[in-house]
């Protein structure tokens, strides 16, 4: 099967978080097929190994997409699909590369196919404590030419009010906008820190849902956020502030991720480097404002970790999501060419 096949049959599969089953089932049965040795762990994981001795290189990508099908097309170069970009596109890179170069490596390299990346990173959260490689490389979206050093930290938190219900046409706020009025003290806590600042240093709120809910004598709020942090970010003064000025609401703490930036003077970037150039291409080095399973294990593992992956990160969840096949198969040759000169 060549390597576009499999990236098409990755894509076709519809596999958001928790629901992995059928993708892993393939997986296990695809890469068996091209000389891996396969299996799924407790998480839901799946795992192929191959080679053996050192370095230990772990290629880490994510197998669940975001909730959404997209139907699956080739249309012009370009294949439609949900998690095209985000992130089956950069798994495929991952599978047929070492595939290909198997036979001439000296070096143990093993494929993780986390799950639920994309809720609460179980897969990662999971393998975080079972390996110590020597090198890193997830598998995200980056563009052929670039090569992703760090990703923001994330802090995840819910706001809740429920109070005696009030007249609309009196003084008194109502929860929803109690509610509002906290969200609207988020944003310029974040705005007055952030100014001056280049995007990676800033921090981003965003609103992810406002729901209200009325009863016969109480009316309430819930409300989900996220704020993305910086590197070294205090974050334990930032959660005093929001306990600070929640009002009358309650404050749930649902996960914090730090911010992770990697090195650019080791072996794997220079590698990088080299192989993206042989391709034609300038390297790129690149700062994402979201996160990623790097976050789980950049700081635990402590070795040389980078992002690397063919496609647009801003297609990532839109109805748009879609990879350009020749990229694909040029990152393909990138990866090839970097694992065998580590």
């Amino acid at each position: 099967m060549d390597n576009v096949s499999i990236l098409k049959e990755l894509v076709q599969i519809y596999s958001p978080s928790g629901e992995e089953r059928e993708i892993a089932s393939y997986l296990c049965e695809r890469m068996a097929s091209l000389g891996f040795s396969v299996y799924r762990d407790e998480a839901g994981n799946v795992i192929g190994k191959i080679g053996g001795g050192k370095p230990d290189i772990v290629l880490l990508g994510h197998i669940d997409t975001v909730k959404g099908y997209i139907d699956v097309k080739e249309i012009n170069g370009k294949l439609y699909g949900r998690g095209a970009v985000d992130a089956k596109g950069p798994f495929a890179t991952f599978v047929c590369a070492v595939s290909e170069v198997k036979d001439v490596l000296r070096k143990s390299v093993t494929i993780i196919g986390a799950v639920e990346e994309e809720a609460q990173s179980k897969g990662a959260r999971y393998i975080v404590d079972k390996y110590s490689p020597d090198y890193a490389i997830v598998g995200e979206p980056s563009g052929t030419n670039g090569i992703t050093l760090g990703y923001k930290g994330s802090l995840r938190f819910e706001y809740s009010l429920k109070k005696e219900k009030v007249h609309y046409s009196g003084k008194d706020l109502t929860a929803g906008e109690e509610g509002v009025n906290f969200w609207n003290k988020v944003e310029n806590f974040c705005t007055n820190f952030s100014k001056g600042k280049k995007v990676f240093d800033a921090l981003l709120p965003s609103l992810i849902s406002i729901n209200t809910f009325e009863e016969d004598y109480t009316q309430s709020v819930v409300i989900r956020l996220n704020i993305r942090t910086p590197i070294e970010f205090d974050i334990e003064r930032l959660k005093e502030w929001i306990i600070l000025n929640k009002g009358d609401g309650e404050i749930k703490f649902i996960g914090y991720e730090p911010a992770v930036i990697s090195k650019k003077n080791n072996k794997l970037v220079r590698s990088f480097i080299k192989s993206i150039r042989a391709q034609g291409d300038e390297p790129v080095f690149k700062l994402k404002t979201g996160t990623s399973d790097m976050n789980i294990v950049a700081e635990k593992w402590g070795c040389p970790i980078v992002a690397y992956g063919p496609g647009d990160s801003s297609l990532d969840h839109t109805r748009n999501e879609h990879i350009l096949i020749k990229e694909y198969l040029k990152a393909i040759e990138v990866l090839k060419s970097v694992l065998i000169s580590l």
